[in-house]
């Protein structure tokens, strides 16, 4: 067994540049956004309300497609604490982006599980069909490639995640045809076993 070899196995694309993307847009949430965060706060005791930090990220970033500097003070503010303490945990999870992605992140899943399962050779297959190396997005925006660890389908390796849905079984040959399902049919796209996860209810 190996790892793709021209991608560091530490999350580079994720852990090395954490730096935020400047101020990023003025962000407030939408107001259907802000009904959403308002009833996933209730959720939670008055004395704990910090506790709705992480899907008061998702539901940033499925607004914006990644999490500004204005993401993260906007979200403080609401939820009673320091910027700080969301920037720790931006920092912390590798799913929040902290850069604009492309309009389709495909992440694969490299370890163990899927590693045996043949999840170097759908790297390598969509390495070939997008011309970009894991970490980068395309010129036109619309496809980022990453690497990532576990997304907890172990059962149902080679797993692809994009945005937030889950192909799952995914084999090598199927790699292309994914791409090319996506390009035509946008998120609707299914390739092998599929499912989507809603944001705020992670």
């Amino acid at each position: 067994m190996s790892f793709h070899p021209k991608m560091a196995y530490d999350a580079t694309f994720h852990r090395s540049e954490r730096k935020l993307e400047d101020e990023g847009p003025p962000f407030v949430y939408t107001p259907e956004n802000r009904a959403r965060f308002d009833e996933l706060v209730k959720r939670y005791p008055p004395d704990r309300r910090r506790s709705a930090v992480l899907p008061a990220l998702y539901l940033a970033q499925s607004q914006q497609g990644y999490i500004s500097a204005n993401a993260i003070r906007h979200c403080a503010e609401l939820l009673g604490i320091t910027r700080a303490d969301v920037e720790d945990v931006v920092s912390f999870y590798t799913m929040f982006y902290t850069r604009p992605v492309g309009k389709y992140v495909v992440q694969v899943c490299r370890t163990l599980s899927c590693a045996l399962n043949g999840a170097e050779r759908v790297t390598e297959e969509l390495v070939a069909k997008l011309g970009l190396e894991p970490g980068t997005t395309d010129p036109t925006g619309t496809f980022t490639l990453v690497e990532v660890e576990c997304l907890g389908a172990c059962d149902r390796a080679p797993v692809v995640m994009v945005n937030d849905a889950w192909h799952e079984c995914l084999k090598p040959e199927e790699a292309a045809n994914l791409i090319d399902d996506l390009r035509v049919r946008g998120e609707a796209a299914v390739s092998g076993c599929h499912h989507a996860v809603e944001a705020g209810n992670r």
